[in-house]
């Protein structure tokens, strides 16, 4: 019991005392160091010696040198003084946001442009984040921000729900992707109407049905409008089954950064120019995550005005 008693009154400031009169081999130059009195770093490592029932040091007028004993207990003080500097940095890191995880959902491309730019930039900032991604489909992402699975979701669409809160960021060209062969792939652009006897497909993970619903508002009337198929497949097949000669495709400009031998992309225009779909930030105001924090302040500097479109 009487240990007991004893090793619960062991102090961080008598292990800094021990360490330092070894480092140093005399309590003197060990007490100019730390900034204290002589005769307060001596008593210092009496108590510690006290406490642990072991004498760590051999004194003499020259200095002071470990005993067998006391090189195994100081080499172990000198661990838990570095797991604590460690400990203290940490939590100091993770405070500020420069320490931590962060999940971001997205349902577009991160071969180029702006999402991927951001993330870069991140990584820049915060080398110690753990960032991990996650891509989905819109409904799931969505479920995934409101389980507390993901931190942050990054959306096409302009309406906000009203659980979460969101910032607008950029937008995206929507770009039409070809078998080199096609008949449209000799056009430097390619128009909406060009589209009306294609078979458009599309993955699954596309943005929702926004891609669907723009091709839509484009193409009002129905028999003109081309066959759209979905496809549970990630995009990367869908490029593959484009290549073969199976139809055509819907990309965000995001997407051109992953080539494919035998597609090309090609811009769509309409009579006011490009189409684009606008994105936004979600996440949970009750997300206490300082991390969270810390990419907000990024997408927020990097995308200050949400009134214009961004490339």
């Amino acid at each position: 019991m009487a240990s007991t008693v004893r090793s619960n009154n062991v102090s961080l400031h008598h292990l800094r005392s021990a360490v330092a009169a070894s480092d140093y081999g005399s309590f003197r130059r060990a007490a100019e160091l730390l900034g204290v009195r002589h005769s307060a770093l001596s008593r210092s490592v009496s108590q510690f010696e006290y406490l642990l029932g072991v004498t760590l040091f051999e004194r003499s007028t020259s200095g002071v040198t470990a005993t067998p004993a006391g090189r195994a207990i100081l080499r172990m003080s000198q661990m838990i003084l570095e797991q604590v500097d460690t400990l203290v940095i940490t939590g100091r890191s993770s405070g500020h946001g420069e320490a931590g995880r962060l999940s971001v959902g997205f349902c577009t491309s991160v071969s180029a442009g702006n999402l991927r730019a951001s993330l870069i930039e991140f990584r820049r900032r915060a080398p110690l984040v753990e960032l991990a991604t996650v891509e989905r489909s819109c409904v799931r992402l969505m479920n995934a921000l409101r389980s507390g699975t993901i931190d942050i979701a990054i959306l096409p669409g302009g309406i906000t729900p009203p659980d979460q809160e969101s910032l607008p960021v950029w937008s995206e060209r929507i770009l039409i992707l070809l078998p080199d062969n096609h008949p449209l792939a000799t056009l430097n652009v390619v128009h909406w109407t060009d589209l009306r006897n294609e078979t458009v497909l599309l993955s699954q993970h596309d943005p929702g049905d926004d891609l669907e619903d723009l091709l839509t508002s484009k193409i009002m009337t129905p028999e003109d409008r081309p066959k759209v198929e979905r496809h549970d497949v990630s995009r990367g097949i869908v490029k593959s089954l484009i290549g073969m000669g199976l139809g055509v495709s819907l990309v965000m400009e995001s997407d051109v950064g992953a080539t494919f031998a035998g597609i090309v992309y090609r811009e769509l225009l309409d009579g006011t120019g490009p189409s684009r779909l606008r994105f936004r930030v979600h996440w949970l105001p009750d997300n206490e995550n300082p991390v969270l924090r810390r990419f907000l302040d990024l997408i927020a500097e990097r995308y200050p005005s949400p009134s214009r479109d961004r490339d």
